[in-house]
């Protein structure tokens, strides 16, 4: 591989993002209720919005958690809330199930698709407060963070009526900036934003720095690739070979992300990361 980039110093992980993983034990399933899907690669059945998925316990666990790729459902296994649903089912609704209550049931199942959305943003914002060399735009990244927690915190019936699309625009803009500081000191950097790389053949490539965002990676061959520094955000990894690739401080790189990719114990990973546990 090419020579390391300097290392920026980054803020230590924890914080703000301690808040936003999935808690699945203080939750209600949500996510196996709330959501749809339809029998395919990623789902062995179809599942309308609102009704539970059969594998979901009384006690809100699911039955074949240890097994979903073996039986079908590998769909379930890269899917994030972002802690949006502990979020809901004990601040939102104080503990009260949509089993005790069926009347807020639907209510509920929206609230969780807005906070979940909201707390993906609180994601960004978070690691990009961890970035030193975005400090000059903490102060602004801060009080987004605020406003956005403030939104998670509101009234069911207020939650329903933000207008999640144009804070979200606001939101990407300062994260634009906040990655542009991040990946400045990169000579020669790509800009491959929402580019149809599915199944390329980018072993070895040189990408470190690189404008990955939104871009579709899907079965790309990215094996001992450089990503080092690399905005990811939004860009689809599903079945992208990353074996061997080094993602060190890639920036706004999610664990959804590296569950849905393929992986060995020579990909290189930053600290906030986890490997799969599926990966070679």
């Amino acid at each position: 591989m090419s020579e390391k980039p300097e290392h920026t110093g980054d803020l230590p992980v924890a914080g703000p993002r301690a808040n936003l993983l999935a808690d699945c034990a203080n939750c209600f399933g949500l996510c196996c209720v709330a959501l749809p899907f339809a029998a395919s690669a990623d789902f062995a059945i179809d599942k309308p919005a609102g009704h539970a998925c059969p594998n979901l316990q009384q006690d809100f666990r699911c039955g074949i958690h240890q097994s979903l790729r073996t039986k079908g459902f590998p769909g379930c296994t890269v899917y994030e809330c972002f802690g949006a649903g502990q979020r809901v089912a004990q601040h939102t609704y104080q503990g009260q199930d949509w089993r005790e209550a069926p009347a807020t049931a639907g209510q509920m199942f929206g609230v969780f698709q807005v906070v979940r959305q909201l707390h993906e943003l609180l994601w960004y914002l978070a690691e990009a407060l961890t970035r030193r060399s975005a400090e000059i735009l903490f102060g602004d990244l801060r009080r987004m963070f605020d406003a956005t927690e403030l939104m998670t915190l509101a009234a069911p019936e207020a939650i329903l009526e933000l207008d999640v699309a144009a804070h979200r625009q606001a939101v990407n803009e300062l994260l634009l900036q906040a990655s542009k500081l991040v990946r400045a000191g990169v000579r020669g950097r790509k800009n491959r934003r929402g580019a149809d790389l599915i199944g390329a053949k980018l072993r070895n490539a040189d990408l470190r720095g690189a404008n990955l965002r939104g871009a579709y990676l899907i079965g790309a061959d990215l094996r001992g690739a450089d990503l080092r520094l690399a905005d990811l955000i939004g860009a689809d990894l599903r079945d992208a070979d990353l074996r061997g690739a080094d993602l060190t401080d890639s920036v706004f790189l999610t664990q959804s992300q590296l569950a849905s990719a393929k992986g060995d114990d020579a990909t290189v990973l930053s600290p906030a990361l986890t490997r799969p546990g599926h990966w070679a």
